[in-house]
């Protein structure tokens, strides 16, 4: 099991220094810029006897990546001091979770998305117990996933589909009835590199998802 303690250290510790993102299993495929400033908090809630990710799945209206599963987080705007406080901001606006439940530890690589977004994602503990008033125009509900599962190498695949008639690659990590795919599995991967001190080369999962 992962202790919080181990995880404050290797992420204190480490330097953003790489741009991940969606074009790493699809080179070529990186967009074009301008690309739009956004931060997510990768939330890690300590219970106690273990921890685990807080996650939303987003309602099926939004405009961008509708119905599904991501980070609380949203677009950097001018009044943001910087990325931390965008993602501190989104995360209540979002969920209702204030930031004296939040303890920021550090910053993964920025990561780009394919539609465009250039992420930062910020990794905080949260201390529970907390109320949570998810906005039910964004959020369509909010779960947790044992951090230990997501860090298994084992429950990360590559997927792939086909869009616009071009096949692409992403990751996924299926958990309960959740498919967790995507920039948001792609900046869980990046996580467990940040941690793990290794790179990763799953196998390729050859079953697309519909």
């Amino acid at each position: 099991m992962l202790e919080r303690d181990w995880i404050t250290q290797r992420l204190s510790n480490s330097t953003p220094s790489h741009e991940r993102g969606d074009h790493d299993l699809n080179p070529g495929f990186r967009p074009d810029p301008p690309l739009r400033p956004a931060a997510v908090l990768v939330g890690l809630v300590d219970h106690g006897d273990g921890l685990t990710v807080l996650l939303t799945r987003r309602t099926d209206h939004l405009e961008h990546h509708p119905g599904q599963v991501s980070f609380p987080g949203g677009h950097i705007e001018h009044h943001d001091d910087d990325a931390v406080a965008a993602a501190l901001r989104e995360t209540e606006e979002e969920i209702g979770l204030p930031a004296t439940h939040i303890e920021i530890i550090g910053t993964l690589d920025t990561y780009i998305t394919r539609t465009g977004f250039e992420v930062t994602p910020v990794v905080a503990m949260i201390e529970p117990p907390f109320d949570l008033t998810p906005d039910p125009h964004e959020v369509a509900e909010v779960f947790e996933v044992p951090l230990d599962f997501l860090m298994d190498p084992a429950n990360h695949q590559r997927h792939e589909r086909e869009f616009e008639g071009i096949k692409r690659f992403f990751y996924a990590m299926p958990y309960r009835g959740y498919f967790i795919w995507g920039a948001t599995a792609g900046m869980i991967v990046d996580l467990y590199r940040t941690l793990s001190g290794r790179p990763l080369t799953p196998p390729i999962d050859e079953t697309s998802p519909t």
